[in-house]
């Protein structure tokens, strides 16, 4: 049986580098592969529950990971959100697939 799971990356707000693995059977989002490795804070990640709708799940994407476009609500978003770079992405519109195999990213700043 294949492995669901793949391999991202993850550099925290404190800057520490996380290797894990993410299962890609679970409809999980970046946002909630971060909330459940507790990589941040509760309370400062998903505030909105994955609606696009807040910010706090702003990440940088460091791999040359092709993503899916982006939607309106994503776009309109990040345009009010503090620290974006070209780069910025929210984690819940990120989904896990297998192709986000090597998929790294660095959370932005808290807001």
């Amino acid at each position: 049986m294949n492995n669901p799971d793949i391999n991202i990356i993850i550099i925290d707000r404190e800057g520490e580098t996380h290797k894990i693995e993410a299962p890609t059977d679970m409809a999980m989002n970046l946002m909630e592969v971060v909330r459940s490795y507790e990589l941040a804070p509760e309370g400062t990640i998903g505030v909105c529950g994955g609606m696009a709708m807040c910010a706090s799940c702003q990440c940088y994407v460091l791999s040359e990971t092709e993503l899916p476009e982006m939607q309106d609500d994503e776009e309109a978003m990040l345009s009010e959100a503090f620290y974006v770079k070209d780069n910025s992405r929210l984690g819940c519109q990120i989904q896990m697939t297998p192709e986000m195999e090597g998929l790294e990213v660095e959370l932005a700043p808290e807001s």
